[in-house]
């Protein structure tokens, strides 16, 4: 029904940048939420980034002041701008979404991952 699909992962050594994009397609009503998540070796998946379909965002702490998320609902994209890459972020950063389907259908739907390697 709805499919994510993540861009942007790779190699960086600290203190560098990366951005990553994430699109949603197929029977999309209205996305609501988009979110960034990571997951390390060995460690529970965390939330890095939200965005509300209004605009409103959260960072988690770790982040704030380094990561930037936005989006682009015309395009049915988010996007992850992170710098100053630190090594311990070295993770797959996952896409979700909230969305209403075309059936009227709320649903939650994760992308495959991207993976994001920092360098020491």
């Amino acid at each position: 029904q709805v499919q994510l699909v993540e861009s942007g992962g790779g190699l960086v050594q600290a203190g560098g940048s990366l951005k990553l994009s994430c699109v949603a397609s197929g029977s999309i009503f209205r996305i609501n939420a988009m979110s960034w998540y990571r997951q390390a070796p060995g460690k529970q998946r965390e939330l890095v980034a939200v965005i509300s379909s209004g605009g409103s965002i959260n960072y988690a702490d770790s982040v704030k002041g380094r990561f930037t998320i936005s989006r682009d609902n015309a395009k049915n994209t988010v996007y992850l701008q992170m710098n100053s890459l630190k090594p311990e972020e070295t993770a797959v950063y996952y896409c979700y979404a909230n969305v209403r389907t075309t059936s009227w259908v709320n649903g939650d739907y994760w992308g495959q991952g991207t993976q994001v390697t920092v360098s020491s």
